[in-house]
Protein backbone atom coordinates (compact mmCIF):
# COMPACT_ATOMS: atom_id res chain seq x y z
CA UNK A 1 0.00 0.00 0.00
CA UNK A 2 1.61 3.39 -0.98
CA UNK A 3 -1.23 5.25 1.53
CA UNK A 4 -3.67 4.72 3.97
CA UNK A 5 -6.41 4.86 0.78
CA UNK A 6 -5.07 2.35 -1.15
CA UNK A 7 -6.16 -0.95 -0.65
CA UNK A 8 -6.33 -4.02 -2.48
CA UNK A 9 -9.86 -5.71 -3.18
CA UNK A 10 -8.99 -9.01 -2.02
CA UNK A 11 -7.95 -7.49 1.29
CA UNK A 12 -12.00 -6.63 1.74
CA UNK A 13 -13.61 -9.43 4.16
CA UNK A 14 -17.17 -9.82 2.94
CA UNK A 15 -18.92 -12.80 3.36
CA UNK A 16 -20.65 -14.54 0.31
CA UNK A 17 -24.36 -14.26 1.04
CA UNK A 18 -26.50 -17.34 -0.14
CA UNK A 19 -29.91 -17.62 -1.39
CA UNK A 20 -31.09 -18.68 2.06
CA UNK A 21 -29.79 -15.62 3.75
CA UNK A 22 -32.09 -13.35 2.20
CA UNK A 23 -35.23 -15.48 2.61
CA UNK A 24 -36.68 -12.76 5.55
CA UNK A 25 -36.34 -9.70 3.42
CA UNK A 26 -39.17 -10.73 1.44
CA UNK A 27 -41.47 -9.74 4.06
CA UNK A 28 -40.96 -6.15 3.64
CA UNK A 29 -42.34 -6.08 0.26
CA UNK A 30 -45.87 -7.23 1.74
CA UNK A 31 -48.17 -4.54 3.12
CA UNK A 32 -51.35 -4.71 4.67
CA UNK A 33 -54.23 -3.68 2.60
CA UNK A 34 -55.98 -1.75 4.83
CA UNK A 35 -52.41 1.04 5.00
CA UNK A 36 -53.07 4.18 3.54
CA UNK A 37 -50.16 6.51 3.22
CA UNK A 38 -50.87 9.61 4.63
CA UNK A 39 -50.73 12.71 2.15
CA UNK A 40 -47.42 14.61 3.43
CA UNK A 41 -47.63 18.53 1.84
CA UNK A 42 -44.22 20.32 2.07
CA UNK A 43 -43.95 23.62 0.94
CA UNK A 44 -40.67 25.76 0.49
CA UNK A 45 -40.19 29.32 0.02
CA UNK A 46 -36.92 31.17 -0.75
CA UNK A 47 -36.37 34.77 0.55
CA UNK A 48 -34.03 37.78 -0.59
CA UNK A 49 -32.92 40.47 1.61
CA UNK A 50 -29.71 43.05 1.09
CA UNK A 51 -27.66 39.76 -0.22
CA UNK A 52 -29.03 37.56 1.92
CA UNK A 53 -31.19 34.33 1.23
CA UNK A 54 -33.55 32.69 3.56
CA UNK A 55 -35.66 29.90 3.73
CA UNK A 56 -38.98 29.03 5.24
CA UNK A 57 -39.90 25.53 5.17
CA UNK A 58 -43.49 23.88 6.59
CA UNK A 59 -44.27 19.94 6.16
CA UNK A 60 -47.44 18.63 7.27
CA UNK A 61 -48.93 15.20 7.67
CA UNK A 62 -52.85 13.89 9.14
CA UNK A 63 -51.28 14.18 12.79
CA UNK A 64 -49.29 17.40 12.56
CA UNK A 65 -46.37 19.82 10.99
CA UNK A 66 -43.40 21.57 11.24
CA UNK A 67 -41.97 24.75 10.49
CA UNK A 68 -38.76 25.39 9.74
CA UNK A 69 -37.00 28.42 9.09
CA UNK A 70 -33.09 28.66 8.18
CA UNK A 71 -32.39 32.60 8.58
CA UNK A 72 -28.66 33.99 7.35
CA UNK A 73 -28.60 36.06 10.65
CA UNK A 74 -28.86 32.83 13.24
CA UNK A 75 -26.40 30.21 14.19
CA UNK A 76 -28.80 27.32 13.49
CA UNK A 77 -31.86 26.76 12.00
CA UNK A 78 -35.02 27.19 14.10
CA UNK A 79 -38.18 23.96 14.10
CA UNK A 80 -41.89 25.11 15.21
CA UNK A 81 -43.85 21.98 15.59
CA UNK A 82 -47.46 22.09 15.91
CA UNK A 83 -50.19 19.27 16.63
CA UNK A 84 -52.74 20.36 13.74
CA UNK A 85 -51.57 20.46 10.09
CA UNK A 86 -54.07 23.81 9.32
CA UNK A 87 -51.89 25.44 12.36
CA UNK A 88 -49.01 25.04 10.83
CA UNK A 89 -49.94 25.94 7.53
CA UNK A 90 -51.63 29.03 9.00
CA UNK A 91 -48.17 30.08 10.48
CA UNK A 92 -46.23 29.37 7.24
CA UNK A 93 -48.69 31.85 5.45
CA UNK A 94 -48.76 34.21 8.36
CA UNK A 95 -44.61 33.90 8.54
CA UNK A 96 -44.12 34.16 4.31
CA UNK A 97 -46.42 37.64 5.11
CA UNK A 98 -44.75 39.41 7.84
CA UNK A 99 -41.10 38.30 6.13
CA UNK A 100 -42.72 40.56 3.05
CA UNK A 101 -43.50 43.38 5.22
CA UNK A 102 -40.44 43.27 6.64
CA UNK A 103 -38.79 43.76 3.59
CA UNK A 104 -37.98 40.32 2.38
CA UNK A 105 -38.49 39.21 -1.42
CA UNK A 106 -40.16 36.05 -2.15
CA UNK A 107 -37.72 34.48 -4.66
CA UNK A 108 -39.85 30.93 -5.08
CA UNK A 109 -42.82 29.85 -2.85
CA UNK A 110 -43.78 26.28 -4.28
CA UNK A 111 -42.41 22.25 -3.62
CA UNK A 112 -39.52 21.77 -2.49
CA UNK A 113 -36.24 22.25 -4.49
CA UNK A 114 -34.61 19.38 -5.32
CA UNK A 115 -30.93 19.53 -6.73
Amino acid sequence: MKNEFDFEPEDLEFEDFGEDDSEGFDDFDDFDDEFEPEEIVMRTAVLSKNNMVALLCVKTAEKGGAICRVDPREINPSVQIYDDPEKAMEWFTKSLRTSKKNGWLVVYEGLPLQG
